[in-house]
């Protein structure tokens, strides 16, 4: 069997990154929530609790607003190991690349 580096998202500290940005641009979330034309701002608190994640248009948004990359907001979680659930003897292996683009 074969076994894949497989790149995720720490949530909770991707969050705590958004909460950090938010303040040092003096934004409250309230502001957020207007900037995103959001009716209630329960997407925003679940961002920062780590809940959720922004859409990519959302977080690309945040990014533009912030005046970093997408790279700058996301938090990489430790790198886990994924078992492809191929034999050994399995003549296809997969191999994941991502690829992060900064603006």
């Amino acid at each position: 069997m074969t076994q894949t580096i497989f790149p995720t998202i720490d949530l909770k500290a991707t969050g705590e990154n958004i909460i950090r940005l938010r303040k040092a641009n003096g934004f409250t979330v309230r502001e957020l929530q207007h900037y995103f034309g959001f009716e209630e701002p329960q997407a925003i608190y679940k961002w920062q609790q780590g809940k959720s994640l922004p859409s990519v248009d959302n977080l690309f948004a945040l990014s533009r607003l912030f005046g970093v990359s997408m790279n700058e907001i996301l938090v990489q979680s430790q790198l886990n190991l994924i078992n492809n659930g191929q034999s050994d003897d399995c003549p296809f292996h997969f191999t994941v690349y991502v690829l992060f683009v900064t603006f």
